[in-house]
């Protein structure tokens, strides 16, 4: 399993004629299909009256298999959705979705034609699309002092930890998530700050 990864982290919008035909690609963040169907249906009101409105996404990791997806919404089987997808696929992007609006300009492009024009705006977006590294994290839990808790923090900070809750009490409880490469460092600098008397629970 990847723990960390390349995603969006702008759109990109690509127009293209082809033979009459006006292509619209749209590149965008997607990390769920209710994501991909609100982009859609935005596109749909900002851009009426189009013929066909293809898509693809990939919603979790590059080398996700599950939250995959395509249609092509009326074109010929295999002529749009699925060629788009595989470039998504092969760009080696996760969480990345793509929809490409087409206005037909009364030229049939054939089967051939039209994986060409529904993955070359897919292509040159794809160069263009700027992107950031997610690091994916796992939930970690530690108990400390009053008077460790600022260097405690700053530990965290170091190992690209997330607090996600403190309870204060005699003691503080403090939830965070991390990644699976840091938590081995994280346990050493742990021991190395507290001499031994601090451990942290990480959550397989």
């Amino acid at each position: 399993m990847l723990e960390s990864y390349n995603v969006p982290c702008d759109d990109v919008v690509i127009e293209e004629e082809v033979k009459h035909s006006r292509f619209i690609s749209f590149l965008f963040h997607c990390d769920s299909l209710d994501k991909l169907k609100l982009v859609l249906t935005d596109i749909k009101r900002d851009y009426p009256g189009a013929s066909h409105y293809c898509y693809a996404f990939v919603a979790g990791a590059p080398n996700d298999s599950v939250s995959i997806g395509s249609s092509d919404d009326g074109e010929p089987a295999g002529s749009a959705g699925r060629p788009m997808l595989a470039v998504l696929q092969g760009a080696n992007i996760g969480e990345v979705a793509a929809v490409v609006v087409r206005y037909y300009g009364g030229t049939k492009l054939g089967v051939g034609g039209l994986v060409r024009a529904y993955t070359s705006g897919l292509r040159q977006g794809l160069t263009k699309l700027a992107t950031r590294i997610k690091q994916l994290r796992y939930p970690a839990r530690l108990q400390c002092d009053y008077s460790q808790l600022r260097d405690v923090e700053h530990l965290l900070q170091q190992v690209d930890a997330v607090i996600t809750n403190k309870q204060f009490a005699e003691a503080i409880d403090i939830e965070f998530e991390i990644g699976k490469y840091q938590q081995v460092i994280f346990s050493e600098l742990l021991t190395a700050l507290s001499q031994g008397r601090l451990s942290a629970e990480f959550e397989l």
